[in-house]
């Protein structure tokens, strides 16, 4: 837990409650701190087993997972081919579009390029740099005036970003178990724009588990998350967001490989529809470590 990307503090937050829940379950286990010297301290602290609860860069693009293969250490999540394709939101959407998966159209532009940046998409649009997690670096843009400093604003994220044709429709989260798909949660921040603080601000946004959708769009939702978890590799319980709009066709926006644990987190919702409390969660996506990985 912890790490060196934006979202450490997250981290903390989820690594300290999946700590809590695997000691109330007789468990033992310990919280390890990442950063430069991670290596050293795996060969000084043998551990049985990795719940990794990183969210961000060097945690969730397959950097730690490398390392961890190395080692010889089972670990909770996704591979190291898996998360870095789920990390990488552009090339995550070359893999959509090859496989027919619904997916919004998009352009890519870069910061050095030598002509000025020009987009063919007409506005609104979403701009966010690929490699970013927990909505950091993301614009909605709708008028002209707020082109230029949503481009400022993920450049300093990211030498390369993305555009996307703005959907209009219900933000959805469908977390996996393994192959199988769980109950849907429906997104509705309050501000309209589920960024940063509408994440991890209790209040800020409603949840509904199950989403009140009707059975037709429930299955496409469902389909459509088994297809990304194929496509990309899945492994254990990521979570397909998608939004599901106004003509059904859920479009994919991305699979994350480690989703947050935190009191506001979106997996532990759709586990209590099925009857798991949080402890029961973690001890579950602690057994895919053990049944996945094997020397």
């Amino acid at each position: 837990m912890g790490g060196l990307s934006l979202e450490r503090e997250i981290s903390i937050v989820t690594g300290n409650s999946v700590i809590d829940a695997l000691k109330r379950k007789g468990l033992n286990a310990v919280p390890i701190q990442v950063d430069h010297q991670i290596g050293a301290t795996l060969q000084s602290n043998p551990i049985d087993l990795a719940y990794i609860a990183l969210h961000g860069t060097f945690g969730e693009d397959g950097c730690i997972q490398g390392l961890l293969e190395y080692f010889k250490i089972p670990y909770t999540g996704s591979g190291v081919v898996s998360s870095a394709l789920a990390y990488d939101k552009l090339k995550s959407k070359e893999i959509f579009k090859f496989h027919g998966i619904p997916t919004a159209d998009y352009e890519v532009f870069h910061k050095n390029q030598n002509e000025k940046i020009r987009r063919t998409m007409e506005l609104p649009v979403a701009v966010k740099p690929p490699c970013q997690g927990s909505s950091l670096g993301i614009t909605i843009v709708e008028n002209e005036s707020e082109w230029e400093p949503a481009l400022e604003t993920a450049f300093v994220y990211s030498d390369e970003v993305l555009v996307e044709k703005f959907i209009e429709g219900k933000l959805l989260a469908i977390g996996m178990n393994e192959a199988e798909p769980m109950p849907i949660v429906h997104i509705r921040p309050k501000s309209g724009f589920y960024d940063y603080e509408a994440k991890y601000t209790p209040g800020k946004t409603e949840y509904i588990c199950p989403a009140e959708i009707d059975e037709n769009e429930k299955h496409r939702c469902w389909q459509t998350a088994k297809q990304v978890f194929q496509v990309l590799r899945g492994r254990g319980f990521p979570r397909v967001d998608v939004i599901l709009d106004r003509e059904g066709t859920p479009q994919v926006l991305e699979m994350n490989t480690i989703p947050g644990m935190t009191p506001t987190s979106l997996l532990p919702m759709a586990a209590r529809e099925l009857g798991w409390e949080f402890d029961d969660l973690v001890c579950e996506i602690l057994k895919t470590a053990q049944r996945d990985y094997t020397e």
